[in-house]
C-alpha cells in the first residue's frame, strides 16, 4: 500500500469512526445531519461526518438555524469545517453566515504500536501521569506562561475528563525537579479503534530537546496497552512536521468557523 493509499484508508478511518460518533465528552443534540453541543467554558461546537447530501438554499437554510440555535442560548459556536467536506462552497457559505474562518490546522493519523517507542525525554526531565488537582492547576500555570492568556478553565476541563464524564482520558506531564516544563493528554474514544492526542505546549526554554516526542511516545504505549489501534492529531503548523518525521500521515485538513453573538465580536 502507497503513502496516499495509507492515508485515505486512514481518512476512511476516521470519518467513519471519529466523525460518524461525534464528540461523546459532554451532553450532545443531533440536528439533521450534525451534532451539537455546548462544551463549558468554550460555547457551542457542531460537528458531523458529512452534510447527507445538503446544497445551495437548502444549507444556506441549515446554517442559519444552527446559528439561530446558539443565539438563542447566547453562546458563540465554532463549526468544524473538514478540508474534504461537501459542498466545495461550504467555507463561502459559512462566511456569508457571519462566520469567521480561524486557523487551520492538519488532521494527522498514525498506528500507535509504530509510534509507541521508549520514550526518551531530555536529561532531567521525567515523564509522570498525573490525576491530582494540584497537578492540574500546575498545568494551568506552565500553559499561562507558554500562551500568555489566561487558562483557569483548564484544570475543570482536565477534571471532569479524568473523572469519567465522556471519553476516558489521561493527562501526562513533563517535569524538571519540581516545574512542570510540558503537559499533554490523550483521550481514548469508546467504541472506536481511535486515541487523539492533545496539548503538548512546552515552556520556552526547554523547546527543541525531544520533549514533544517523548510524550507522543509515552501516550502511544498507554494507549496500545489499552487496545488502541490508531492516534489522531489535529496539529499546528509548529507541531506537524515532528509527527510526519514520527510517521504519522496528514490525511485533511480541519478548520473552525467561528460564530459570536453580536456583543462578543470585536
Amino acid at each position: 500500500m502507497t503513502i496516499d493509499e495509507r492515508a485515505l484508508a486512514y481518512r476512511d478511518a476516521y470519518d467513519a469512526q471519529l466523525r460518524a460518533r461525534g464528540v461523546q465528552r459532554e451532553a450532545a443534540e443531533r440536528s439533521g445531519p450534525v451534532v451539537r453541543q455546548v462544551l463549558a467554558g468554550h460555547g457551542g461546537l457542531i460537528t458531523y461526518r458529512d452534510l447527507g447530501g445538503l446544497e445551495g438554499t437548502e444549507l444556506d437554510t441549515f446554517i442559519a438555524a444552527q446559528r439561530g440555535h446558539f443565539a438563542a442560548l447566547g453562546e458563540a459556536v465554532e463549526w468544524k469545517y473538514h478540508g474534504h467536506d461537501l459542498p466545495a462552497d461550504l467555507p463561502e457559505r459559512l462566511t456569508a453566515a457571519g462566520f469567521s474562518a480561524e486557523e487551520r490546522e492538519t488532521v494527522l493519523v498514525g498506528e500507535a504500536a509504530q509510534l509507541a517507542a521508549e520514550p526518551a525525554p531530555p536529561q532531567g526531565v521525567t515523564l509522570r501521569e498525573v490525576t491530582s488537582r494540584a497537578d492540574l492547576e500546575r498545568i494551568q500555570v506552565m500553559e499561562e506562561a507558554v500562551w500568555g492568556y489566561d487558562h483557569s478553565w483548564l484544570p475543570d476541563a482536565l477534571e471532569r475528563e479524568l473523572n469519567g464524564e465522556g471519553d476516558p482520558s489521561v493527562v501526562v506531564v513533563a517535569e524538571a525537579g519540581d516545574e512542570v516544563v510540558s503537559a499533554a493528554w490523550m483521550r481514548l474514544h469508546t467504541g472506536t479503534e481511535f486515541a487523539s492526542l492533545w496539548g503538548g505546549s512546552t515552556l520556552a526554554a526547554w523547546r527543541g530537546r525531544g520533549i514533544y516526542r517523548a510524550l507522543v511516545a509515552h501516550r502511544a504505549r498507554l494507549a496500545v496497552a489499552r487496545g488502541v489501534r490508531y492516534l489522531q492529531v489535529d496539529a499546528s503548523d509548529d507541531s506537524r512536521p515532528i509527527l510526519a518525521r514520527l510517521g504519522l500521515l496528514p490525511v485533511t485538513t480541519t478548520t473552525p468557523y467561528v460564530w459570536k453573538p453580536s456583543a462578543d465580536r470585536p
